[in-house]
């Protein structure tokens, strides 16, 4: 009981920073020069600027029919921590509005779309989210027939192809940079900068390799029964998980002993239990 307590502050703590970095990034970087962002905000931004209404308040109405819509579809600790997200972020977003970190319109993409990827990403990892076209694109997509990345790229190339009739195609093309550069980072703070790597090792010598990334490098790894495709023959892999980088010297170490093993490696992006360690 404890344990979970302390778990779900940590969560309500980072969700909390995050909004706060989400919020400095759209009031200091982003609204003052024109630039967007996708989905609920970016609807946000440009009504607001239209219509010259508080930007935090409007996020958090847009958002809210959302956040009910999803109260159903995905349990309500999302929504409650959702809802607690959006609070913050408006109280943010009001705190920080008038203060132009910058008026440099691409320095205001890189690092507005930087700060912005670190905050939702933080929320997001911490099961929250910020943005109701993500909650919607998950009940319509299924609806629809379409995929979940189709419906959220047909929303945005409505809501830039509007914001470049309000701010001007410049200011559109810059917006779209910013949510690149904000869905990368979102995607590294999602995965973890130091991602781990799952090896398939398909060798004759698969003892020996075995045995020598045991001894040699000290990791663990597993053998695998497999059957050959053309030959038909029993084979055995070893298959392991290891930091990217152990990945050079244990490449190095499998050609030294056979240089015809077949090696496969897949990114890892989380890694629970056994003698996985990461370096």
């Amino acid at each position: 009981m404890k344990y979970r307590i302390l778990k779900n502050l940590k969560k309500l703590i980072l969700i909390t920073i995050g909004a706060i970095i989400t919020g400095f990034a759209l009031s200091s970087f982003l609204s003052p020069n024109e630039i967007i962002d996708g989905g609920v905000i970016g609807v946000s931004m440009i009504l607001s600027n239209i219509f010259k209404l508080n930007l935090g308040n409007m996020i958090m109405i847009l958002n809210l029919p959302f956040i009910l819509l999803a109260w159903k579809k995905m349990g309500t600790k999302f929504v409650l921590y959702t809802a607690y997200a959006n609070v913050v972020l408006a109280m943010a977003t009001n705190y920080f509005y008038g203060i132009r970190a910058t008026d440099d319109m691409l320095l205001a993409t890189v690092f507005g779309g930087i700060a912005l990827g670190i905050g939702v990403g933080t929320i997001l990892k911490n099961e929250g989210s910020l943005d109701g076209t993500e909650m919607l694109s998950l009940i319509v997509s299924k609806k629809l027939g379409f995929s979940v990345g189709e419906f959220i790229l047909f929303i945005n190339v409505f809501i830039y192809s509007v914001a470049g009739l309000v701010f001007g195609w410049g200011s559109a093309m810059y917006s779209i940079l910013t949510y690149f550069i904000g869905s990368k980072v979102i995607d590294s703070v999602m995965e973890g900068f130091n991602s781990s790597k799952s090896v398939r090792i398909i060798s004759d010598q698969s003892a020996q390799i075995g045995e020598e990334l045991i001894t040699k490098l000290d990791i663990s790894v597993t053998y695998l029964q497999g059957v050959g495709g053309y030959s038909g023959l029993n084979k055995e892999l070893i298959y392991c998980v290891i930091s990217r980088l152990e990945l050079p010297k244990m490449l190095d170490l499998v050609k030294e002993i056979d240089p015809k093993a077949f090696v496969s490696v897949v990114d890892v992006h989380d890694v629970y239990g056994g003698r996985f360690r990461k370096k």
